[in-house]
């Protein structure tokens, strides 16, 4: 009997949404998870790190899922952080393709978190998933990191790369850290404001993994990103509207700079403007295509 869904990374941000949205359509999901301990029963457990997964009970499932990685936001760009941001995506994603590919009973389909990081800074050019990747730590790691899954493309799997926006939830993510000074009427742009954000809201982000799982035709890279990428200065003035408070306060490119170094003039200053170009073209219909109804749902949702 084939299971269902094995899912990395099920107990993150995007992971628990996707979860939920799974079971409500009946799907059964199991996790792949880096602590033995709870990987007991229905779930199983890796170590990307060793390269060892529970090979006899990888086979079998229909579909995986793989979204497991170190935040990239989660502490300062040192050497050895940015070796581990790169490590825990490429080597994991390597070492799940290629045991993946022998398995005797493989899945029909290995969806693979990716980033609009991939395109690097590119001011205000209009980019699709047809548009180069750029240079920068962000965008060389992002395309090791797809080059990874190859060994489960040339074993037939269907692969699809989801290269994430900002995902927006009240949950975490980026609108959790901003919220605070936000509610404080402490928000305002970063540096000149100029850079553009490729966002897209947490239901869509679900919503648009499950039709790229249920999809056959579904397959190679898609930009989950609303059709609404705006200047950092257009979002900023959103979120004020939406919490109903003042954001004004500018947060100087120097000061980004001097406090967070690399990682601050990469994650908030350089601008990417996405569009989701393929999934619109398969008839993907976004919950919340634009920002100013979107953030209004989402603090609605808070308050």
């Amino acid at each position: 009997m084939q299971k269902d869904i094995l899912l990395s990374g099920g107990t993150g941000l995007i992971g628990r949404a996707l979860r939920k949205m799974l079971a409500q359509e009946g799907r059964d999901c199991r996790l792949l998870l880096r602590h033995p301990l709870h990987a007991e029963a229905e779930n199983l457990s890796w170590n990307p790190d060793a390269g060892l997964i529970e090979d006899e009970r990888l086979g079998g499932f229909k579909a995986v899922v793989h979204l497991a990685g170190e935040p990239i936001a989660a502490r300062r760009w040192t050497p050895e952080q940015k070796q581990k941001i790169r490590d825990s995506r490429v080597k994991g994603t390597r070492l799940l393709a290629e045991r993946l590919a022998r398995c005797p009973e493989k899945p029909e389909v290995l969806l693979c978190a990716s980033a609009i990081g991939f395109y690097g800074n590119r001011g205000d050019e209009v980019l699709t998933e047809a548009s180069d990747g750029g240079s920068g730590f962000l965008a060389e790691v992002t395309q090791e990191w797809e080059a990874a899954a190859q060994a489960a493309k040339e074993a037939g799997i269907r692969v699809v790369h989801a290269r994430f926006g900002i995902v927006l939830s009240k949950d975490g993510g980026a609108l959790a850290k901003m919220l605070p000074a936000f509610q404080l009427g402490l928000g305002g742009p970063l540096g000149d404001g100029s850079a553009y954000m490729s966002w897209i809201s947490i239901d869509d982000t679900a919503a648009a993994l499950q039709h790229l799982l249920s999809d056959p035709e579904a397959e190679g890279v898609y930009n989950l990103t609303a059709p609404d990428p705006v200047p950092n200065r257009d979002f900023v003035k959103a979120m004020g509207k939406a919490l109903h408070r003042p954001a004004f306060l500018p947060a100087p490119a120097f000061a980004l700079r001097g406090l967070l170094g690399e990682m601050g003039e990469t994650l908030l200053l350089h601008s990417a403007r996405v569009l989701p170009k393929r999934l619109e073209a398969q008839g993907f219909t976004f919950r919340h295509p634009e920002l100013l109804p979107a953030l209004q749902d989402l603090c609605h949702r808070i308050q």
